[in-house]
């Protein structure tokens, strides 16, 4: 009963994606082919308003439900990490024609070949873990 919360916002966000298009493919497709804005100002107007949260959260020392402060640590610098793993995560991005929230969401608007997608991807993370030890961080 105490997740509740979070199954409204994830169906809000559900909502909110497939109602702004960006779950679909077609606009993906456009995105990666530099045909069309519309994905890249989803995508940048939510980095920009993440950018004013953290700093916000930052600032204002904002407290979270349970009264504690909110620690936001730096993350380490490095170029090459960034860039690999934003190059795996593109092109799996590309190839499956969603990212990982909208996976779930078109899984639930009845596209079951998410469900190779989503099964793709848990693999995918179960053998990062195996691996992470021995993987330059």
């Amino acid at each position: 009963m105490k997740f509740l919360k979070f199954l409204f916002v994830g169906i809000f966000f559900g909502i909110v994606l497939i109602k702004s298009e960006a779950v679909s493919w077609y606009r993906i497709y456009e995105m990666f082919k530099f045909q069309s804005f519309h994905m890249y100002g989803i995508i940048g107007s939510a980095v920009v308003l993440g950018a004013i949260s953290i700093w916000a959260i930052k600032k204002f020392r904002v407290k979270s439900i349970e009264g504690n402060e909110i620690d936001l640590p730096s993350k380490d610098k490095s170029f090459v990490r960034y860039i690999l793993g934003g190059t795996i995560f593109g092109l799996g991005w590309a190839l499956a024609g969603a990212c990982p929230g909208p996976m779930y969401i078109l899984l639930g608007t009845g596209v079951f070949s998410m469900l190779i997608v989503i099964a793709a991807a848990t693999l995918g993370t179960f053998v990062y873990g195996l691996l992470r030890n021995k993987l330059p961080h």
